[in-house]
């Protein structure tokens, strides 16, 4: 069954509802984004004990939910808006621009934009590629990391998974693949999703953010869980890692809680498991 037969959760906005039970009728497709468990293994290595604080490194920033120097977009013209958190060599995209998450002739006003995130510089010329082939569609965040908040910090490889394209890169130390590799680090810049959301996308939109950020999702999601711009989003495709690999200290049941906010502020998170790498 497609992800896109089911009209998201009513809005409060009655603005915002009337777009997205328009928008929810628009992306019908067979191709399937619920994923399979192929990484089953790789997951379940790191489910151990959490480790304490002091073996944690801290982020070198808090969660900033909202802030007024933000500038709301200014855009009047509604489109799909294809946010790519871990947007590795741009695959994830391919499926979008494919019609892997419903047909994209169907996107409001027949218009698409993507913002590809990606914290692995392997990638960087590849995702420049994208940006030089789509020049007006598409905005890729190279050497950068989807966050809570904004600054800069280390980022380790995974050199270890050559066919699963480098699938184990994280910004946690105790991420598996990333320890296999030496722990080999490289400073990338942090952004803040929350900012990209008010900065770039419109109520008229319909918005996808596909998450795949190897354990940061338990930092990320309690914060975008509080942030006013979290109602623009239609559907969250976010793949959970171990808990083990959090930044702060996140936790099964901080994560949990998180979704169920988002779910309870319209937002449409549907299980999912990335089959791209």
């Amino acid at each position: 069954v497609s992800p896109f037969n089911a009209a998201p959760t009513p809005r409060t906005k009655m603005a915002s509802l009337l777009r997205r039970v328009a928008a929810a009728a628009l992306l019908l497709s067979e191709a399937a984004a619920v994923k399979p468990a192929l990484r089953s293994a790789n997951a379940s290595a790191a489910i151990v004990a959490l480790p304490s604080a002091a073996e944690r490194k801290a982020p070198p920033c808090q969660c900033e939910a909202s802030n007024p120097a933000w500038k709301p977009c200014a855009r009047t013209v509604p489109k799909c808006i294809f946010v790519d958190l871990g947007a590795a060599d741009g695959n994830s995209f391919n499926t979008f621009i494919t019609n892997g998450y419903g047909p994209v002739a169907n996107c409001p006003s027949g218009q698409w934009e993507a913002h590809l995130v990606e914290a692995n510089p392997r990638f960087d010329q590849p995702l420049q590629t994208l940006e030089g082939k789509y020049p007006a569609q598409v905005k890729a965040d190279k050497s950068t990391a989807a966050f809570f908040c904004e600054g800069s910090t280390t980022f380790y490889l995974d050199t270890t998974n050559h066919a699963q394209n480098y699938w184990g890169s994280s910004l946690s130390s105790n991420h598996p693949d990333a320890q296999k590799s030496g722990l080999q680090g490289v400073n990338v810049r942090l952004m803040n999703l929350n900012r990209l959301l008010v900065e770039e996308t419109i109520p008229g939109d319909w918005v996808m953010v596909k998450m795949d950020i190897e354990g940061a999702e338990y930092d990320v999601l309690p914060c975008l869980a509080q942030a006013p711009g979290a109602s623009l989003i239609d559907r969250l495709y976010m793949e959970e890692h171990a808990p083990t690999w959090s930044m702060t200290g996140g936790t099964a049941e901080t994560l949990n809680a998180a979704k169920a906010t988002l779910k309870q502020r319209g937002v449409d998170v549907p299980q999912y498991f990335s089959q791209t790498f």
